[in-house]
């Protein structure tokens, strides 16, 4: 099993950083910039099964959009994060936050694969569930 050493770990508490930092903002296309595409998704289909998606950049952009609008900031958001490396260039990372919308708070369980490029780390694979309104559910083959 791969041990990340504490600057391996660091870079990805960086890079989360900088990723909370544009979302607050609102900024979705700096977002963009940090992501892989073709971005592959997984998540559920309500009382269906699991769906699975590529995103294009662009199709990423208007789903943040419509779900981020604005950004996060003024929703108290508070996410805690746990990194697994799979290797010195691929980590899941899972992520459990809260957040108040309306005066409600809303929890989050997560996962985003980040995968190590030229450039630092990139997301590359996002799983949540509820997200697959009217989407198709997976079929193997």
């Amino acid at each position: 099993m791969y041990q990340p050493s504490h600057e391996e770990l660091k870079s990805v508490e960086a890079w989360f950083t900088t990723y909370d930092a544009l979302a607050e903002r609102g900024a979705i296309e700096e977002l963009a910039d940090l992501g892989v595409f073709p971005m592959n998704l997984a998540t559920d289909v309500p009382g269906g099964h699991a769906a699975v998606r590529q995103w294009t950049r662009a199709e990423y952009v208007e789903a943040m959009q419509g779900a981020m609008g604005g950004g996060t900031a003024g929703l108290d958001l508070r996410s805690t994060r746990t990194p697994r490396f799979v290797s010195e260039n691929l980590v899941i990372v899972e992520t459990e936050a809260t957040m108040t919308i309306d005066g409600e708070q809303q929890h989050m369980h997560y996962a985003d694969l980040l995968v190590r490029t030229e450039d630092g780390w990139a997301f590359q694979t996002m799983v949540q569930g509820g997200w697959g309104h009217g989407w198709p559910v997976v079929k193997r083959g």
